[in-house]
């Protein structure tokens, strides 16, 4: 009786032990045995490796050892091997070893193995950026390895959703973050800002759930099918336990990202040959107050219009509209001096062609601005600010407040707002009589006025058109703006234009309308008037 009781007791006390080893068995058989064979692959390795072969960044200082990637062979461990590196490594989150992650590392190690040596030679970059906003925000330093998954680190990564840059956002889910996407710039593709945009949507994620496998599901699929997936399973909160009822493109996320984690940390061992660098780059961040376009940045300071738009990627359309809010500019390091030095040039350069234009006249159209009217002016090559104001009577100072010039360099083709005061308008104090016709032959600069009455032997010798107050002029009552002129007598080899460019303050389309012509063609010996402005 006495071996009896002790038997039972013995069994009583081994009851508790049996249970909890059988319990363990079931957690791990939760984390561990999952398998699944209708996952979907992330979009990432798809990518293409040429094109992100082409990236600006590889293209200027990789080093591609061509016979390591063409003898290397992928080393297949046994599952004990993959478990004790997993848990090696230095990360918060937990990263367990199960058959879909076993899946995620084959196709990693074997089938894209150029992706990865790809990436390597891209996180060089891209993941200290990642590392600043993550330490910045007090997150695991791990969660860096998540751009692999959603883009394969290119920033202008685009999805058949239409996610996009080196985090993947959504319009969406972009906005409401504080992301800029327009026709001009699209923040979603800009490293520094949708970094840090993502750290801040990730750490809201973790406080929702407290753990770190739920709230990077949550980044892939959304919280509310989570929440869903939570709900059908029963209110359990383990990823691992909710793994069947998340959406197929979710289930593989976190196996995905405990893949890149190994990978990034054990190529090596699997005989990867990453792309290599010839030197770091280093950056510095321009604060940009004017309209620039980044093709007047590359040809000033010589820098590859390609690595401008991979330092960059936010501007779509490679401008920057510093004029409507300061905007930042990423450039070498060793030019950001340059660019200071240079930022006027860069500027002005081909401004005519980059430049932007706030206000647009129609042909032939003054704008009325009280005492006098705006006339706009096309520079042509060899004008010169002064020039151009003692043809319209002006001064260069005005000239340049007009036209918001920080100095007198102008470029050909630009086009000047002028302000011209209108004559002042005589009213006759006694009836005007029509004059007589008057014909006025032009020689040497040098005008003869005859009248067309019989006037014998007698001719009038007028002074050349510098001297104003010489000129024999007609009065116009019919055009009052224009009060006086005198005539001209067209010689061989000239034009409307070389007319009016003895005149100050007379254009072509002005003497096409004063003298009703309906072409810019003319007739040797044919008379204008030339209306005194």
């Amino acid at each position: 009786m006495q071996k009896i009781v002790l038997i039972f007791l013995f069994s009583v006390l081994l009851f508790p032990v049996w249970g909890t080893i059988d319990e363990s068995q079931k957690i791990k058989t939760a984390k561990d045995t999952i398998s699944d064979q209708e996952i979907v692959l992330p979009e990432s390795l798809e990518a293409d490796v040429d094109s992100l072969l082409s990236s600006w960044f590889l293209k200027k200082y990789a080093i591609i050892d061509e016979n390591c990637i063409r003898s290397s062979v992928n080393i297949d461990y046994p599952d004990s091997v993959y478990i004790q590196r997993l848990a090696a490594l230095p990360t918060v989150i937990e990263m367990p070893y199960n058959q879909v992650v076993k899946s995620y590392i084959t196709l990693y190690t074997e089938k894209r193995r150029e992706l990865v040596e790809t990436m390597i030679g891209l996180s060089a970059y891209y993941f200290p950026i990642f590392e600043q906003a993550l330490e910045k925000a007090g997150l695991p330093l791990e969660l860096k390895y998540l751009p692999i998954i959603e883009s394969a680190l290119r920033p202008d990564a685009v999805s058949r959703a239409g996610a996009t840059g080196l985090w993947q956002f959504m319009i969406g889910t972009a906005k409401p973050l504080g992301l800029e996407v327009n026709s001009l710039i699209d923040e979603r593709r800009d490293p520094v800002r949708s970094s840090e945009t993502a750290v801040r949507y990730l750490k809201e994620l973790y406080n929702i759930y407290q753990d770190w496998p739920l709230a990077i599901a949550s980044y892939n699929c959304g919280p509310g099918n989570v929440n869903k997936a939570i709900r059908r399973s029963g209110g359990k909160k383990d990823y691992w336990e909710i793994y069947n009822y998340l959406p197929k493109e979710t289930r593989g996320y976190v196996p995905a990202f405990i893949a890149a984690n190994y990978v990034m940390h054990y190529y090596q061992e699997h005989n990867i040959c990453p792309v290599l660098t010839d030197l770091p780059l280093t950056t510095d961040t321009i604060q940009i107050s004017d309209r620039i376009h980044l093709k007047q940045i590359a040809d000033v300071l010589e820098i590859p219009m390609d690595l401008l738009r991979g330092l960059n990627p936010q501007y779509r359309k490679d401008i920057i509209p510093g004029d409507t809010r300061l905007r930042t500019l990423c450039l070498p390091a060793q030019q950001a001096y340059a660019f200071i030095d240079a930022k006027d040039s860069i500027v002005n350069y081909q401004s005519e062609i980059y430049g932007r234009r706030t206000t647009v006249e129609p042909a032939g159209y003054y704008a009325s601005t009280g005492g006098g009217s705006w006339v706009y002016h096309r520079v042509r090559k060899g004008e010169s600010l002064s020039v151009i104001a003692n043809r319209y009577g002006v001064s260069v100072r005005n000239l340049r407040n007009w036209n918001h010039l920080k100095n007198n360099n102008i470029v050909a083709g630009r086009r000047l707002k002028v302000y011209r005061a209108e004559l002042a308008r005589k009213t006759p104090s006694k009836k005007v009589e029509k004059p007589d016709s008057i014909t006025v032959i032009s020689k040497d600069s040098t005008f003869i006025a005859q009248s067309t009455k019989e006037v014998k032997n007698e001719t009038a010798v007028i002074s050349p058109v510098s001297s104003k107050k010489n000129i024999s002029t007609a009065r116009n009552p019919r055009n009052p703006a224009y009060d006086r002129y005198h005539y001209h007598k067209v010689t061989r080899g000239e034009s409307l234009w070389t007319i009016s460019q003895r005149f100050p303050g007379v254009t072509t389309n002005l003497l096409k309308k004063i003298n009703n012509l309906h072409s810019s063609s003319l007739k040797v010996g044919q008379i204008l008037k030339i209306p005194e402005v």
